[in-house]
């Protein structure tokens, strides 16, 4: 009989959606073997895999978190797909986890594909002109310029960074790790400093 490892039971979870337990019964049931999982969990009503991996995410809560010193506001929309889950207590601990990360890390946007464009040609512009100071021949600044640009976005968009919380993880994967479902869908961070 194969070990069945929490890994398993995540994967297999993502990919049906359906209950940890039901996951780890059906690996169990089939040795481990993912695929006849998968089936095993269809066959029993338990895999959401035809109905829920491609329901709209049209549930949610605002959150809002005032830091401490009373200068910085966060308010963030985390989607979900069921109201059960925006009403859930987890659920809202979490848009005050994701809150005080924007409130601490002060992304430019949720994500790469959302970050304004202007902010992008800023920054750009910035690297080509910071390169050709630094003497780099003017076949490689673009590719600098590029490279220079992935790291903004690593420290800039809120997916990206660090989660403070864990340390290890971005946030995108910390909010897969809690529901593959849940999405960060906008913030607005307001401070009298800025």
């Amino acid at each position: 009989m194969a070990e069945v490892t929490s890994n398993m039971i995540k994967e297999l979870r993502d990919k049906t959606q359906a209950g940890m337990v039901d996951c780890k019964k059906a690996l169990v049931e089939n040795d481990g073997d993912m695929d006849k999982a998968v089936e095993y969990l269809r066959k029993k009503g338990l895999a959401s895999a035809d109905k829920k991996m491609g329901r709209e995410v049209t549930e949610g809560i605002v959150a809002s978190y005032i830091h401490s010193n009373s200068k910085i506001g966060v308010l963030v929309e985390l989607k979900c797909a069921t109201d059960f889950v925006a009403r859930n207590e987890e659920f809202v601990a979490l848009a005050k986890e994701i809150a005080m990360q924007i409130t601490a890390m002060v992304p430019v946007s949720v994500n790469r594909e959302s970050c304004p464009q202007e902010v992008i040609d800023k920054e750009m512009h910035i690297y080509r002109e910071q390169i050709r100071m630094e003497g780099k021949p003017e076949d490689m600044v673009e590719k600098i310029a590029l490279g220079k640009l992935n790291k903004f976005f690593k420290e800039f968009t809120l997916e990206d960074q660090i989660f403070v919380k864990e340390g290890k993880i971005t946030v995108k994967e910390y909010l897969k790790t809690v529901d593959p479902q849940v999405k960060v869908t906008g913030f607005y961070r307001y401070s009298l400093n800025d």
